[in-house]
């Protein structure tokens, strides 16, 4: 399962990019490469646990941000 906060986006208030780049919706910035690796679960990476971007707007909203086992 990917991040439901990653997007991807061609262009920002300023620039147009050639290719589409990995954007946070919970931080409103493009992330590095190795960010979306982890929000895309790639490499055995898992958002829900490996994010702490993820972790800490899943716990101030309220949502549950482990994976399924014993809290």
């Amino acid at each position: 399962m990917t991040c439901p906060h990653l997007t991807y986006r061609t262009e920002n208030d300023d620039h147009t990019f050639d290719t589409e780049r990995a954007f946070c919706t919970v931080v409103e910035e493009f992330v590095q490469p190795m960010r979306a690796d982890i929000c895309n679960d790639r490499y055995d990476l898992d958002h829900r646990t490996d994010c702490e971007i993820y972790r800490e707007h899943a716990s101030d909203s309220g949502e549950n941000g482990n994976t399924g086992g014993d809290a």
